[in-house]
């Protein structure tokens, strides 16, 4: 089998694909307060299209897919498209990342159509903030998908905490106590700045030696685990004695480049080799009719990744070497 290779080495196996740009909740880090003109339906990708790219994308050994968007229980036809990629012999896993508003409703038919495991946003477990964070959000909603998603067998539960400065990072130690008596994996996110064409993002910034820092004020004993089932970038620990995880990704301050293994297709179908950068590529005209074309475009795109994002610089504002995407992020899937 042809593995998808760029030129330094690194082999892709995992894709993100954005069923949906839609989403409802506006969360203050991926979607600005008036929201965002939505991609008409017509323009969205269909449940058949997904599917047949995938079929496509597994002969050239991308075995691992997460399904993203926007918000992807949005989607009236999501158990449809999580069952028509499980059900490709080469595929791995299959995840998906959700806010969790629907989850509750979706969670078993979800594991029934051949879900492996979900990524909950969780920014906030004081439903006041947590309202403010999202724009509209409510706590219980997303507390009940997450022991609905326990309760079916969804697993690893991993909660997606994006650490921002001034808003949440004073309930770290309340996030590290969840993973006491819970078999979950907390990830900590530093904010990133994505679609973000200034520098305010950096008054939100804040390094994740912040949990460290956190974990010996309050006394906690940390140990690094490398059990917890995944196909991201999170480096992993265990208060000593809990049942769950908590997990450190820091895609600014270290970087992940070197290890990247992944790819992108957003909702409209433009394939995206990097998160950050601006280059994408039409891929939805050739999925249906054209795959050796599309898999051509699909290896230009890797064969331009460039070896860093570079969102290192931007904090220290520095220079890049490419343009950052326009896109914001619930326009890309994260």
């Amino acid at each position: 089998m042809q593995v998808l290779t760029d030129r330094f080495g690194r082999a892709h196996d995992y894709i993100r694909i954005s069923v949906t740009d839609r989403c409802n909740l506006r969360c203050v880090y991926c979607m600005p307060e008036e929201g965002l003109k939505f991609l008409p339906h017509e323009k969205v990708l269909s449940k058949d299209e997904i599917v047949d790219f995938m079929k496509i994308m597994a002969q050239f050994g991308i075995k691992k897919v997460r399904i993203t968007g926007g918000e992807p229980l949005l989607r009236t036809d999501i158990v449809d498209i999580v069952s028509g990629i499980a059900n490709i012999p080469e595929i791995e896993d299959v995840a998906v990342t959700t806010n969790a508003m629907y989850l509750n409703k979706k969670a078993e038919a979800l594991k029934e159509a051949g879900l492996s495991r979900i990524n909950v946003s969780l920014d906030s477990l004081q439903a006041d903030r947590f309202k403010e964070i999202t724009r509209g959000g409510r706590l219980q909603k997303v507390l009940d998908g997450i022991q609905k998603a326990e309760e079916v067998g969804l697993f690893p539960i991993k909660l997606n905490v994006v650490l921002i400065k001034g808003q949440n990072d004073d309930e770290i130690i309340d996030f590290l106590k969840f993973t006491k008596d819970k078999d979950i994996n907390i990830r900590f996110i530093e904010y990133m700045p994505i679609g973000h064409a200034g520098n305010s993002w950096k008054k939100k910034y804040l390094s994740l030696n912040t949990i460290f820092e956190a974990c010996k004020e309050a006394g906690f004993e940390y140990e690094p685990v490398d059990t917890v089932k995944g196909n991201g970038p999170s480096e992993n620990y265990r208060i000593k004695g809990a049942k769950g995880t908590f997990g450190l990704i820091h895609p600014v301050s270290s970087h992940f480049c070197t290890s990247c293994n992944r790819l992108r297709l957003t909702a409209d179908g433009y394939i995206k080799a990097c998160l950050y950068w601006d280059e994408e590529l039409n891929i939805r005209p050739y999925i249906q009719n054209n795959p050796e074309e599309l898999m051509k475009i699909v290896q230009q795109s890797i064969d331009n990744k460039p070896e860093s994002h570079e969102m290192a610089l931007k904090l220290q504002d520095e220079d890049t070497s490419h343009k950052p995407t326009w896109r914001r992020m619930s326009q890309i899937g994260g």
